[in-house]
């Protein structure tokens, strides 16, 4: 199990003996990896799926469960989230119970039974080759500007700080030309607002792609033609229930295999930063073997 003691703003911390003893209710010993950064994280959980783990759990929000991911993704390892983030929006794409002691003990249950679910994962390629995966979305427009300028800033603390972020990149936004390649057709389009989705949802509840399956064998991909400052402010709202797909100035597709192109744009994955545009992404059919 791996477990970020500060997700959720620390709310669940209290909760982390509960779970360890619901998890082992399938009969296995369960493991606490420790760690004192993202990297560690990462390698603790190699190391466990190359020491034979049969399982592991992701106790946290979309930062944690990508962390878990890049171990357990294309591999005979069983993969367990118990949600205990601020937004959990892969979670909630794949039916994770919300009470976390819940979800323990299912993911204990589906090991014993070996019942799995199968779902996809993306697989996202950098310039020089480099390859990570994600299972929500992946932002590369506006709201990528703003994670990365919030990650730069040192103040304010907390959600203050991506509230400034927004006003600051509202302030110099601007359509940017992209190349997107959507399974072999290539589009230039301006565009302020693009993402690429294995779920519908990131930042915690907003529908940025709110007909993608994650275990569909596909990847949604959305862009918008120019917005400008007030267009974006008045479709943002639009986002948590998804209805902002119903714009004429906004266009989703599917693929397998999607390339996205842009100057100045660094991509963020699950939250979390993968790197600079452009970006190769394909989807891998059950690729996670999710215990619920």
């Amino acid at each position: 199990m791996l477990a970020n003691a500060r997700a959720g703003r620390g709310r669940h911390r209290g909760l982390l003996p509960g779970v360890l003893q619901a998890l082992g209710g399938a009969g296995h010993p369960v493991r606490l990896l420790e760690a004192d950064s993202g990297t560690g994280a990462e390698q603790a959980c190699h190391r466990a799926v190359a020491d034979g783990a049969v399982a592991l759990v992701a106790v946290g929000g979309d930062g944690t469960v990508h962390r878990v991911l890049q171990a357990v993704a294309g591999r005979d390892v069983g993969f367990g989230v118990v949600a205990a983030g601020t937004g959990n929006d892969f979670a909630g794409a794949v039916g994770v119970p919300k009470e976390p002691i819940e979800a323990a003990a299912g993911i204990a249950a589906s090991l014993a039974a070996g019942r799995v679910r199968r779902i996809d994962a993306a697989l996202a390629a950098d310039a020089a080759g480099r390859e990570r995966w994600f299972c929500a979305v992946l932002a590369a427009g506006f709201d990528a500007l703003v994670n990365e300028r919030a990650n730069r800033m040192r103040w304010p603390r907390g959600p203050r700080r991506y509230d400034l972020a927004i006003m600051l990149e509202l302030a110099r936004l601007r359509a940017r030309r992209y190349t997107l390649e959507i399974d072999g057709e290539v589009l230039t389009v301006p565009a302020e607002v693009v993402a690429v989705g294995n779920a519908a949802s990131y930042g915690g509840g907003m529908r940025i792609l709110p007909d993608a399956d994650p275990a569909d064998g596909l990847l949604d991909v959305i862009y918008a033609s120019p917005l400008g400052r007030g267009g974006l402010v008045r479709l943002t709202p639009r986002l948590r229930d998804g209805t902002h797909v119903t714009d004429a100035r906004v266009t989703v597709l599917r693929a397998r295999h999607v390339r996205v192109h842009a100057e100045g744009i660094i991509g963020y994955a699950d939250g979390e930063r993968l790197g600079p545009l452009p970006l190769d992404m394909k989807v891998v059919p059950g690729a996670v073997r999710l215990l619920r």
